[in-house]
């Protein structure tokens, strides 16, 4: 048999063996107000940690005070490779629920995503937590004149809301580029 008509099989547990075997970046869903505390465990088992903050103003009505809270409620993000004496070892951490991925085993998060937060963290830029919205979801509009308006968002080179009359098949679309959107 020539080797351009070979075929090449592979072993589906090697190639999970060899993924996991190289450090990625991983997301960790932690108890609600243990992110800080997840990350240090971590660090004090010697794995690469990273959690996000932001600083924010919390005001009482007798003072106020500069609090760093994650920028992300209920995560923390670790590198490593996930053998499985670092994904033992993470999940008996106090206040960590699970990995994120199915089956609590772990889903690896592009470094280009982490190092996108990093950027926007470290240059400063004005941020807040949003909620992810895909394409195809069914979306309200928040404020201004259009507030309550409901439908599916789609994109054609911008946001756009795809609103529906089902019953006679037929829809409409507006452009809702500029204002909040969230989940229904």
């Amino acid at each position: 048999m020539s080797s351009a008509t070979q075929t090449l099989t592979y072993d589906t547990d090697t190639i999970r063996n060899e993924a996991i075997e190289q450090p990625h970046w991983y997301a960790v869903q932690t108890r609600s107000r243990h992110e800080k505390r997840v990350a240090a465990e971590l660090q004090e088992k010697g794995i690469t940690t990273y959690l996000p903050l932001l600083t924010q103003v919390h005001r009482w009505s007798d003072r106020r005070k500069v609090v760093q809270v994650p920028l992300f409620s209920c995560y923390a993000f670790f590198y490593a490779a996930l053998v499985p004496q670092v994904h033992s070892a993470v999940i008996r951490i106090g206040g960590v629920l699970s990995l994120v991925g199915s089956h609590n085993q772990g889903i690896p998060i592009p470094d280009s995503q982490i190092e996108n937060i990093r950027t926007l963290l470290a240059r400063n830029v004005a941020l807040t937590p949003y909620p992810f919205l895909k394409v195809g979801q069914r979306v309200r509009v928040r404020g201004g004149v259009l507030d309550g308006i409901e439908g599916f968002l789609v994109t054609n080179g911008g946001q756009r809301l795809v609103i529906s009359v089902e019953s006679i098949h037929h829809s409409l679309s507006i452009n809702v580029e500029g204002h909040d959107v969230e989940p229904v």
